[in-house]
C-alpha cells in the first residue's frame, strides 16, 4: 500500500533556518542545517535502498505560495503568501509504499527524530494512505 508521509512547519521556521530568530524558534547555525541535511538523506537513501521509497520532496517557504479558488461569481482568486488563520503547512513530504501500516509507522518515528536546535517547534509526521481505488463507491 503507498502512503504519503508529511513533515510540516510555518514560514517562521523557514526564516530560523537561515538564521532569523523568533519568538517561535531559535536561528538554525549551519551546523544545525547540515545535521537535518544528512539527517533527511540517510532516510531517503535507505528507503530507496529497502525499495520503498516512490518520491520524496522539500517545499519551498509558504512565502511563496499561491492559492487559486473559485470566487462568488466562479472567477479565480489568486492570493499569494503565508495566510494568518494557516499556522502549519507542509514542509516536505515522502511517498513510500510500504506493506503495512506498522512499517510506515516505524518509518515516520525515524523521521520525527530529526535533529534540530533546542527550542525549535516539534511538529507531528502525518502518514495518509493513499487511495489507489478506481474512485467509485463499493
Amino acid at each position: 500500500m503507498k502512503y504519503l508521509v508529511m513533515v510540516q512547519g510555518a514560514q517562521v521556521d523557514y526564516e530560523a533556518m537561515v538564521g532569523k530568530a523568533s519568538a517561535h524558534s531559535p536561528a538554525w547555525s549551519e551546523g544545525d542545517l547540515q545535521a537535518m541535511f544528512e539527517f533527511m538523506s540517510a532516510v531517503s537513501d535507505d528507503l530507496a535502498e529497502s525499495g520503498e521509497l516512490v518520491d520524496s520532496q522539500g517545499l519551498t517557504e509558504p512565502a511563496r505560495t499561491r492559492t487559486v479558488a473559485a470566487g462568488p461569481d466562479g472567477r479565480p482568486v489568486i492570493t499569494d503568501g503565508p495566510y494568518g488563520e494557516t499556522k502549519e503547512v507542509l514542509a516536505g513530504y515522502w511517498v513510500l509504499d510500504c506493506e503495512s501500516l506498522e512499517r510506515v509507522t516505524e518509518i515516520a518515528a525515524r523521521v520525527a527524530r530529526c535533529p534540530q536546535p533546542a527550542g525549535a517547534p516539534v511538529y507531528p509526521v502525518v502518514i495518509r494512505p493513499i487511495d489507489e481505488s478506481d474512485g467509485k463507491p463499493s
